[in-house]
């Protein structure tokens, strides 16, 4: 039925084929303006992958620092380390903040902060020995492939060292946030002291190929172009062809407040919703059958539109969000519950589950 819909895309059509998407195809769905086939046909493809379960984890979010060597334009989170506001978690802190995510049900623990230039290698070791030592059962998803180049540089060490004394220490697996946009075009628009997209992109091959698997990110909806978009997620996909490392995709949505952009008027809305869910649905199918869970992240959305986003491509709401900080400091403060975020699915009349790190299911509701 959708095929015959469909008569003035080219691109579209091959995507319902089963065929892997072009940048000149991205491009197309980019400004192709009927949004309601590009979501019908993500939608399709999203159920002959993964099926009509929405899954979410109970993640505990764990930010060890404000303090950052970098000052990203589109940041709002980040601190020098002279600000009064600015903070730094001792080991005594971490065990705790650690301990109330096990209270509140968390499975994971999802550790990121700013780029701190004091903190040595040690630091980070011990943060991972604390709360395995602890909580052997919690996953650690910490520090991103921004991050770990950071210490990297930081510590005189190359990154396979970091990456392997961490794993050793308990790293289980990666969030993907510092990817922000590849393209060096907009990248150096958005991001200050922060490795390129290709040393980003070489960090999180490094961790995959050393067993340390990984979430993706792109953040959207600031000052880019269609094409900087399309790169980003063909970039992904040559990855993980190689890899088969990233665990899941997750579109950001760009928050404005209190963010040097908005500050300077480079950016003065936020992205339309209807840009939001054309970016959901292509990255459901220019990563298809590559890298099939699409993640809605709904503390940037809201979680109405969260709700739409899985009609458009999304199987995936992340997670609980316990402790979230980054979004926050953006104006975009929530969190939510397990059942909470089963409710939001139900309402749509999907199916959800809550799952682990690695999406292995650990209940149905």
């Amino acid at each position: 039925m959708l095929e015959k819909l469909i008569k003035d895309s080219r691109a579209l059509e091959r995507a319902i084929a089963g065929e892997e998407l072009s940048y000149n195809d991205g491009l197309e769905l980019m400004q192709y303006d009927n949004l309601f086939m590009i979501g019908a046909a993500a939608d399709w493809v999203r159920q002959k992958h993964v099926g009509d379960t929405v899954t979410f984890a109970a993640s505990y979010y764990l930010n060890y620092t404000n303090v950052c060597a970098a000052s990203c334009q589109m940041c709002a989170f980040y601190r020098k380390g002279d600000e009064s506001d600015a903070y730094t978690l001792t080991p005594q802190e971490i065990e705790r903040r650690v301990g109330m995510a096990k209270e509140l049900g968390a499975t994971e623990v999802h550790i990121v902060g700013g780029f701190h230039p004091e903190l040595p290698l040690e630091y980070y070791e011990n943060m991972m020995r604390i709360i395995k030592k602890s909580h052997p059962e919690l996953n650690i998803k910490a520090l991103t492939a921004a991050e770990i180049f950071f210490i990297a540089r930081l510590t005189h060490n190359s990154v396979k060292e970091v990456l392997s004394r961490l794993k050793a220490a308990g790293l289980d697996s990666m969030p993907g946030g510092g990817a922000e946009l590849f393209h060096p075009e907009i990248r150096d628009k958005i991001v200050r002291g922060k490795c390129s997209g290709q040393e980003w992109l070489d960090t999180i091959e490094q961790a995959h190929n050393l067993g340390i698997k990984s979430n993706s990110t792109m953040l959207f909806g600031h000052v880019e172009k269609p094409e900087h978009i399309v790169d980003h997620l063909i970039k992904l996909r040559e990855v993980q062809k190689r890899t088969k490392g990233f665990i899941t995709f997750i579109p950001l949505k760009f928050s404005l407040e209190n963010t040097e952009l908005e500050q300077k008027g480079l950016v003065t809305s936020e992205s339309a919703s209807t840009y939001d869910l054309r970016v959901i649905a292509l990255s459901r199918l220019m990563l298809a059958g590559c890298l099939d869970n699409i993640s809605v992240y709904w503390v940037a959305l809201g979680k109405k539109l969260a709700q739409v986003a899985l009609s458009h491509g999304g199987n995936d709401l992340v997670g609980t969000a316990f402790s979230e900080e980054i979004y926050r400091a953006a104006g975009k403060g929530a969190d939510s519950s397990v059942l909470e975020l089963a409710n939001m699915v139900k309402q749509i009349g999907r199916q959800p589950a809550q799952r682990d790190t690695f999406f292995n299911i650990l209940q149905k509701f």
